[in-house]
């Protein structure tokens, strides 16, 4: 399995896409979120499990 430092699976986190655009989302490992450039919203991890609800992410330019 290919874990990253908070257990979450990075395959899993490359499976993933934007609720929002359905684009494909970047991992900022110092942050702990996912990004959607397209949407211009951040989606956090929390103890290893990303929160892909809308009203969970902040926006970001």
């Amino acid at each position: 399995m290919t874990e990253n430092a908070t257990g979450t699976d990075r395959r899993m986190l490359e499976a993933l896409t934007c609720p929002v655009t359905h684009a494909v989302l970047t991992y900022d490992g110092e942050r702990q979120e996912l990004l959607s450039k397209a949407a211009h919203l951040a989606f956090p991890i929390r103890d290893g499990i990303p929160i892909m609800l809308v009203s969970e992410a902040r926006k970001i330019d």
